[in-house]
């Protein structure tokens, strides 16, 4: 390249120089003029014979070039003033061979008018850029705090009580509990009532991200790591967590690797990208939830134990929704007012008989199921109150009901047994009326097509 530009003619560079900076000034050490270009000089009123050899002070008025060979600072978008018009320029100290030997100034905007046409281009830019920075910063802010955990069941007012208690600590905190009943609104309270509350609260679901992808979500990548790796690498989320809080959802579907390579993290306290050579230092504090029994895994080789001892420091059980029915009033009622702000529909209620038939229904959804049910009314009401016919058709009928009314007066089975049979039934009437069409089946019950497989490969339908 040197040798290319060595045969270029000066009157080139100079062209060149004039075509893509505008107009251009460099100083020697003594902040004497070595070279003006003609641009600049028409603007002063002077000719480049002239300007060059003479002190910039002399040329260039509330020049501050021979200051930036003074401080070897450079000044960027600066605003000078010049006969009137308030200019942009920029000031580089000028190297060559690690030599100081001058100083190189250049303006942008020569008046105000180039500055607004210049800013009324990019400022569409900037707005969508404040947008999305917004967006992101959101994202990674805690949506939820203490006041929004409701009930009076004694366990889960203790399980409240303690996540209070720890959200203050350092500390790793396990969230146990099955799918559904507010693991991530617990995490994410522990979160804002805790000193790191100002900086990110960043999810991540091991579930849902496939295994060989895992390991660049979480500890990020260099540029060239891979083919198709963004240019200039990626932050993983343990990065974008630091001083702040990273929640590990599902933990217990982690596969084996990524679990010794998260075991080195919270040990050492950094991380190291893909493709990476040194380590990233990290203060992250870890939330870790599942649905998933630790100890059994942990017995039949399937979860570290090193990793579910560090993890399991401070242990929070959330009970499901059916061991706290006597909340159930409560958290539907809170979750219309939630619905009806969502949808923009005023004063919605839900009437006695659907409280009394939600009562009667088992909820292995936990609350989760509850606000999909209760949704599915809101988008289907017609009025102002949610009753009976709003509802999705298994809790419409009442064979469970009567099913296990029949069995109460036969025998006392064991709860879960009678949970389960009456949840088979509600399978088998869905199965029937959407004449054995799956995913109909699904759309009835109010539960995803993969969880209606799940169920019916358990109860053999």
């Amino acid at each position: 390249m040197k040798r290319l530009v060595s045969k270029l003619p000066y009157e080139w560079l100079e062209e060149m120089i004039n075509i893509a900076a505008e107009w251009v000034v460099v100083v020697d050490c003594k902040g004497i003029i070595i070279y003006i270009n003609a641009a600049y000089c028409d603007y002063l009123g002077t000719t480049v014979s002239e300007a060059i050899g003479k002190d910039v002070r002399d040329v260039i008025e509330n020049t501050r070039m021979h200051l930036i060979v003074q401080t070897s600072q450079p000044e960027i978008a600066s605003i000078h003033p010049i006969k009137g018009n308030e200019m942009i320029a920029n000031r580089y100290p000028l190297y060559v061979n690690e030599e100081l030997v001058g100083a190189v100034g250049t303006v942008m905007f020569r008046n105000s008018e180039d500055w607004m046409a210049y800013s009324e281009k990019v400022q569409p830019f900037l707005e969508e850029l404040k947008y999305y920075k917004k967006k992101f910063e959101k994202e990674l802010q805690s949506k939820y705090s203490f006041a929004d955990l409701i009930g009076e069941n004694s366990t889960f007012k203790e399980a409240k009580k303690l996540a209070q208690r720890v959200a203050g600590s350092q500390s790793s905190v396990l969230l146990m509990g099955p799918s559904g009943t507010g693991k991530e609104l617990f995490a994410h309270a522990i979160h804002g009532a805790s000193q790191r509350a100002a900086f990110p609260f960043v999810r991540v679901n091991s579930a849902a991200i496939p295994e060989p992808l895992l390991e660049s979500e979480l500890f990020g990548y260099e540029e060239g790591a891979f083919t198709g790796a963004t240019k200039g690498g990626k932050k993983g989320k343990f990065e974008l967590a630091h001083r702040g809080t990273i929640f590990l959802d599902e933990v217990g579907d982690m596969p084996l690797l990524m679990q010794g390579k998260l075991l080195r993290v919270l040990q050492e306290k950094e991380i190291e990208r893909i493709g990476g050579q040194r380590p990233i230092p990290v203060d992250v504090r870890v939330i870790a939830a599942t649905h998933r029994n630790l100890e059994e895994m942990v017995h039949q080789g399937e979860f570290r134990e090193d990793l579910y001892y560090r993890l399991n420091v401070m242990k929070i059980d959330i009970p499901s929704l059916r061991e706290r029915q006597e909340d159930l009033p409560t958290i539907a009622h809170m979750l219309v007012k939630k619905l009806a702000k969502t949808f923009s529909r005023e004063q919605l209620t839900i009437s006695l008989k659907v409280i009394n038939r939600l009562l009667l229904h088992s909820w292995p959804g936990n609350i989760r199921e509850l606000e999909n049910v209760l949704e599915r009314a809101v988008n289907v009401l017609d009025g102002k109150v949610i009753q009976l016919h709003h509802l999705p058709l298994y809790l419409q009928e009442e064979p469970t009901v009567t099913k296990l009314h029949e069995r109460e007066e036969q025998a006392v089975l064991p709860l879960k047994q009678m949970l389960a049979q009456a949840e088979k039934s509600a399978l088998e009437l869905a199965l029937k009326k959407a004449g054995n069409n799956k995913l109909e089946a699904a759309k009835l019950l109010g539960i995803s097509k993969t969880s209606l497989y799940d169920k019916c490969k358990l109860y053999g339908l």
